[in-house]
């Protein structure tokens, strides 16, 4: 499994729209079981190299800024690709009426801190991307979330047992919620880590 996109592995514009179509159908397929609700208002969408692969194709696709934009594009999403012991998640808050969304928001300040993996009597703390702080200081969380979940040997041994329960937990005063994690959705995720 690849582990960094690097400017060999992107297609042309023209090749690219050619593809698309089908390249987005396909991505849909994968995400259906790298994806999860906890709560209302949170979507958990696990990374791996093709939604990254996909995310950058389609930002040059839409924004047409050449060579000067890959650079930060790839810069932006190869963080995001799991390196083999670990799982990647972007956590998304989603309201669309846009005053109870800053309601929410400005009471989640530290949420990033609260999220963690657990099954069979482990616990994984995720760890939030340092790229910049995904709270400001008046305590108002960002509505998108990038998080690492790095795994011991004997962690990834335990996901990786068919049917072991993994819940996902957001552990925050004002928003207390957990999901478990369908049986195709834990199989998918165990091929992110290296054999």
């Amino acid at each position: 499994m690849k582990r960094q996109i690097s400017r060999d592995d992107i297609m042309p514009l023209e090749l690219y729209a050619k593809i698309r179509g089908e390249r987005r159908k396909a991505l849909v397929e994968l995400k259906r079981n790298r994806r999860i609700h906890v709560g209302p208002h949170a979507t958990v969408h696990f990374e791996c190299y093709e939604t990254m692969w996909h995310q950058v194709q389609e930002m040059l696709y839409i924004e047409k800024g050449g060579d000067e934009q890959l650079a930060g594009e790839l810069e932006a999403y190869n963080p995001l690709i799991p390196q083999g012991s670990e799982l990647v998640a972007t956590v998304m808050f989603e309201v669309e009426e846009e005053v109870r969304r800053h309601r929410l928001l400005a009471g989640l300040g530290g949420v990033e801190r609260t999220m963690a993996l657990t099954f069979e009597g482990e616990r994984i703390q995720g760890v939030a991307e340092s790229d910049i702080d995904r709270t400001t200081a008046e305590g108002k969380a960002s509505s998108v979330q990038f998080l690492h979940f790095p795994f011991t040997a004997g962690q990834i041994a335990k996901f990786r047992a068919s049917g072991a329960t993994v819940l996902f937990v957001i552990d925050h005063p004002n928003y207390h919620h957990m999901a478990a994690l369908p049986e195709p959705v834990r199989a998918a995720l165990a091929t992110d880590f290296a054999r």
